[in-house]
């Protein structure tokens, strides 16, 4: 007997799109917590480095992470039936993904290998795509229609 099957943690797409979106805000959140806190700690405030973060974050969701949030929310969309496990927001690549950043985020935090101050920098920069792109995920929990012929549903 399949223990997933038997305890059926099942969810809706609907609420795949919620748990994509909070990831991503969490992520992102952190992120840019993180690196302000670091930043303040190793090199003090300065505009000219957060304006520059902001503007590079910007360019950076708009030639990269629109690109991913836009597949992710296609991925979930398409996925078939109308239940599904509740960590389906992801697919294995992209927890493979998620894990090696987090690792390599907090290595070079640990090792000081990259100056903290620079690491504050990157840790702003990526924060803000990661942020903007989970509004991608808000809205589309938010319009979500389900398909006319959805009467399907997986066992």
């Amino acid at each position: 007997m399949n223990i997933q099957k038997t305890l059926r943690f099942t969810v809706s797409k609907r609420v795949l799109l919620f748990e994509a979106a909070l990831v991503w805000t969490f992520a992102g959140g952190m992120l840019l917590f993180r690196g302000s806190s670091m930043l303040e700690a190793s090199s003090g405030f300065s505009w000219l480095k957060i304006i520059t973060c902001i503007c590079s974050g910007v360019i950076f969701f708009v030639l990269v992470f629109t690109k991913i949030s836009r597949k992710h929310v296609d991925r979930i969309n398409n996925l078939f039936g109308e239940r599904h496990f509740f960590y389906e927001f992801f697919n294995f690549k992209s927890y493979l993904m998620m894990a090696g950043m987090i690792t390599m985020g907090i290595l070079l935090r640990k090792s000081l290998i990259v100056p903290l101050a620079s690491l504050s920098l990157a840790y702003i920069t990526m924060g803000i795509p990661l942020l903007f792109s989970s509004f991608r995920f808000y809205l589309n929990w938010f319009n979500f229609q389900p398909a006319a012929n959805s009467s399907v549903t997986q066992n």
